[in-house]
């Protein structure tokens, strides 16, 4: 059973890049499998830092096959652009990034709905990045509206283009008589053009055409022959559609739920469930968040760990570390071990706060809600340990940490359930302990 599955436990920006790319080198291929580009994963090799959104972790490794799965949605300007980027700081890519011809093709009016939808019902928002990413999804699953991959290099594009317009143009049509657009959105007032649009995406396809297979037969070819398969989860598990703060969540199975459906690689071939999880709390956006600390520590927190979004730059909602959310999650993934990340942004702190259970309408539980509703009204209970002072950025072995770090990173294990294999105390690669 050649896989290795990287999956995030909180509520994403769990450091999972970090991971991969210590990982990939000793495995073959790297798959991305769900998502689109809302994931931001920051990677830092020696004194460069890369920011990646949709291309897989693995692709600083030259031996490494990247694949793109059918299970991510696609903006092909915005994967361009980041290839072109990559290129620019040296990073080889070529026959090395794989791009499934099932994914799902994000297109201009998928932008828009994003923007409409999020405007219209919603007391509070969802924490959706307006990437298109959502209704990309919704016409997937609805079907008549959805276009992939394979479909751009198909005759009758400009007629599927056509179609789809005409039905989008009366349908936001209709929304935009109830929308105010003072915030002067770009292209929210106007009518999608098939001709131009058609253009457009097949000068994107033509770009994309020597990346383009069918990444579900290479990857169950690569099963076959014993090949070692890292996947690469985006977002974390609290914002599964299915198993997350719904519906405070994106767009797809954010836990391991998604891999066999993203990738088409059948569970049984996973042998080994890898779960990242900070040293404390973030999420970002609305929704719940017990342990949030919105306050000069959580604002510590942020400040110290550089919680801002890789992708959106949104600063990032803090707080102490959450072991029910955790231990839910680690189940729910079947993890076998876990990484603890960003541990050296915890050093200063006099005492540290974990959350081991709550309290809900006068009654202590130990379990996750299922309704983000409950989940607003509990109570984080908690356990108070104390802190340490001491710089951890250059430790590397477990007994060279201080005690009390030392402490707090086996209270962690005992409360999820899971030993801690791997922990990081810095953004490079070389920072990181191997704690056996």
């Amino acid at each position: 059973m050649p896989g290795t599955a990287i999956i995030g436990l909180q509520w994403g920006d769990e450091a999972k890049g970090k991971i991969v790319d210590l990982l990939t080198s000793q495995n073959d291929i790297v798959v991305r499998y769900q998502g689109g580009a809302n994931a931001g994963h920051t990677v830092v090799v020696g004194d460069k830092r890369y920011k990646l959104s949709l291309v897989p972790s693995g692709i600083f490794r030259p031996h490494v096959q990247c694949v793109i799965a059918g299970g991510v949605v696609l903006h092909p300007e915005t994967l361009l652009k980041e290839i072109d980027t990559l290129t620019s700081q040296g990073v080889a890519i070529g026959k090395n990034l794989m791009i499934s011809d099932r994914a799902h093709v994000i297109f201009p009016w998928h932008h828009i709905e994003d923007i409409l939808f999020n405007k219209i019902g919603n007391s509070e928002p969802i924490g959706t990045t307006m990437r298109g990413i959502g209704p990309c999804y919704r016409d997937k699953v609805g079907r008549s509206f959805a276009l992939r991959v394979n479909d751009l290099y198909r005759d009758d594009l400009k007629k599927r283009i056509e179609n789809i317009i005409d039905a989008k143009n009366r349908m936001l049509g209709g929304l935009m008589k109830d929308i105010d657009n003072s915030l002067g959105v770009p292209g929210l007032d106007e009518e999608f053009n098939a001709d131009s649009m058609y253009k457009e995406y097949i000068e994107y396809a033509e770009r994309l055409r020597p990346h383009v297979a069918d990444t579900t037969e290479y990857l169950l070819n690569a099963v076959d022959a014993d090949r070692r398969i890292l996947f690469e989860g985006a977002q974390g598990s609290l914002l599964d559609i299915d198993h997350g703060t719904f519906p405070y969540v994106t767009s797809s199975n954010s836990s391991g739920a998604g891999i066999p459906s993203g990738s088409g690689v059948p569970p049984r071939f996973i042998s080994k469930m890898i779960g990242v999880i900070k040293a404390y709390t973030t999420r970002v956006g609305g929704g719940p968040c017990p342990t949030e600390q919105p306050n000069d520590i959580g604002q510590k927190i942020r400040d110290r760990g550089n919680e801002y979004g890789t992708v959106t730059k949104r600063p990032r909602r803090c707080g102490w570390f959450d072991a029910v959310a955790t231990r839910y999650t680690a189940r729910l993934c079947g993890v076998d071990t876990l990484s603890l990340m960003l541990l050296d942004v915890l050093s200063t702190f006099e005492t540290l706060q974990i959350c081991t259970a709550y309290e809900l309408n006068g009654r202590r539980i130990h379990t996750f809600p299922s309704l983000s509703v409950d989940l607003r009204l509990v109570k984080p209970v908690y356990e108070t340990l104390p802190g340490w002072s001491e710089d951890i950025s250059g430790v590397r072995k477990f007994d060279d940490l201080p005690v009390n770090a030392q402490n707090y990173v086996k209270r962690i294990s005992e409360l999820v359930g899971k030993p801690i294999e791997l922990i990081s105390v810095g953004p490079d690669r070389e920072q990181t302990i191997q704690n056996d």
